[in-house]
């Protein structure tokens, strides 16, 4: 059970948001960057668990990295192939309180058109009135996929040995969403 404050419906704010990832380049820096939020909602049941829901739709040809060269690949058929897939989803299929501010958030990520059922650990970062008289909630949080397995195989080998990008992508969540019910 889940405090009965968070009970409600939510919209992403996007503007005080992001959804990103982070994966090692050369094996000796990491990239960063972000996808934006196309849409995002979540409905929490603090007295029925089972009936909170979240969903999350990305719009990939907006991906940042902070270099237009490697922004324009990872559109590609190579990464993301933004012309035949311009979405990545996320839908719940369980949300749990663990303890404390503690939460998980199971559900179907789709990236390319292949899915998979990941668990995000999210942390309850509080709830605020803003000047505009909204109710806000945070959550900050992440995980770790393996690009390959949604069909992002793409890499090259380096003359040093080892590969140019990682397998291994992390994403990261910082959430502000606004209650709208």
């Amino acid at each position: 059970m889940y405090p009965s404050e968070l009970t409600g419906t939510y919209t992403l704010d996007p503007a005080h948001s992001r959804f990103g990832f982070v994966a090692r380049h050369a094996m000796v820096t990491k990239v960063r960057g972000s996808i934006p939020v196309q849409e995002a909602t979540a409905h929490l049941d603090a007295g029925n668990p089972a009936a909170s829901t979240v969903r999350v739709v990305l719009d990939v040809a907006g991906i940042q990295t902070g270099n237009q060269i490697r922004d324009d690949h990872l559109r590609t058929g190579d990464f993301l192939d933004a012309a035949a897939h311009p979405r990545i989803t996320f839908d719940s299929t369980v949300v749990k309180h663990l303890d404390g501010d503690g939460f998980e958030v199971t559900g179907d990520l789709t990236i390319r058109g292949v899915t998979r059922q990941i668990a995000i650990p999210l942390d309850y970062t509080g709830t605020a009135v803003d000047a505009q008289g909204l109710t806000r909630v945070g959550f900050e949080g992440g995980t770790v996929i393996n690009r390959k397995d949604f069909g992002i195989t793409y890499n090259a080998v380096l003359e040093t040995g080892g590969v140019m990008i990682s397998e291994r992508i992390t994403l990261e969540f910082d959430l502000s969403a606004v209650k709208t019910a």
